[in-house]
């Protein structure tokens, strides 16, 4: 898919583009961040995966392996974005049909108007986060009792009066694509998307196989740094629940070149390689 050539016919600037890396390089080198991973291309052409950092915190295994695998948090949302924008386009239902159609409950404490394109927009009035977030996380929830609860919250203001980052909202999204599909957001992520364009290292929520055998893919996620209220908990963003947990609002694990091949589709208008 893309074709791996010098800065130039990239088209970078050579100075520029050796600068940029190197603002990377020290990123992690001062520990502003453990570990990254870049990819540039242009016109079918790129300069490769570019990783830095470690790949523990600990840095017991020293530098980043070469096929790091990444949790990408929010940019999991463009992802169940396109997810929900697919089901439009094969005519399911419409971005103006109230969330209640899939899930009844939803309609408590005045959500009723409340609208698929609210929650793609952020402008629903849900939360970012359920009042009862950390407590979820301790009892290692299943994403059926995300779905519950913010069912049942009282939205911030009105659908549609304000504009709220709102992680709820993918999660209500994720539970719609369930609804429609017949199947998780998850596997519809992967029979649509992932399968079909070759991004093999890529997964909402990591399977069982991936944490099986002698050297078993999990090893592979980078780990990242958490919150001091979430270090040493066996929840947060580097352990196995959170891992397999596959929040629509943020759990997407992946690659830098998985990823340029999703960018790829998009900027060849739904095609990759002929898929």
């Amino acid at each position: 898919m893309l074709k791996i050539e010098s800065p130039q016919k990239v088209g970078l600037h050579p100075d520029r583009w050796k600068t940029c890396l190197k603002l990377l390089v020290d990123f992690c080198k001062s520990d502003q961040t453990p570990a990254a991973g870049l990819l540039v291309s242009r016109e079918g052409k790129t300069t490769g995966t570019h990783l830095f950092g470690r790949q523990q915190l600990s840095g017991v295994n020293g530098s980043i392996q070469d096929d790091a695998i990444f949790l990408i948090a929010s940019i999991t949302k463009p992802l169940v974005a396109m997810a929900i924008l697919q089901l439009v386009e094969r005519g399911h239902f419409s971005l103006a049909d109230r969330v209640t159609e899939f899930i009844p409950d939803f309609g408590k404490e005045g959500k009723h108007g409340i609208t698929v394109r609210h929650l793609l927009t952020h402008t629903s009035g849900l939360p970012d986060m359920l009042p009862a977030n950390r407590e979820l996380r301790i009892d290692h929830a299943p994403l059926a009792e995300f779905v519950k609860q913010t069912a049942q919250i009282k939205p911030d203001f009105s659908a549609g009066r304000g504009v709220q980052y709102q992680s709820m909202g993918f999660a209500i999204l994720g539970e719609i694509i369930q609804q429609v599909s017949g199947k998780t957001c998850a596997e519809y992520l992967q029979s649509e998307f992932f399968t079909p364009l070759g991004m093999h290292d890529t997964t909402l929520g990591a399977p069982d196989d991936w944490f099986a055998g002698e050297e078993p893919t999990i090893n592979r996620i980078a780990e990242i740094r958490t919150p001091e209220d979430m270090e040493g908990c066996d929840w947060n963003w580097n352990n196995r629940y959170w891992q397999q947990l596959g929040a629509p609002w943020g759990g997407l694990l992946t690659t830098p070149m998985d990823l340029a091949r999703f960018g790829q589709m998009m900027l060849n208008k739904g095609e990759v390689d002929g898929t």
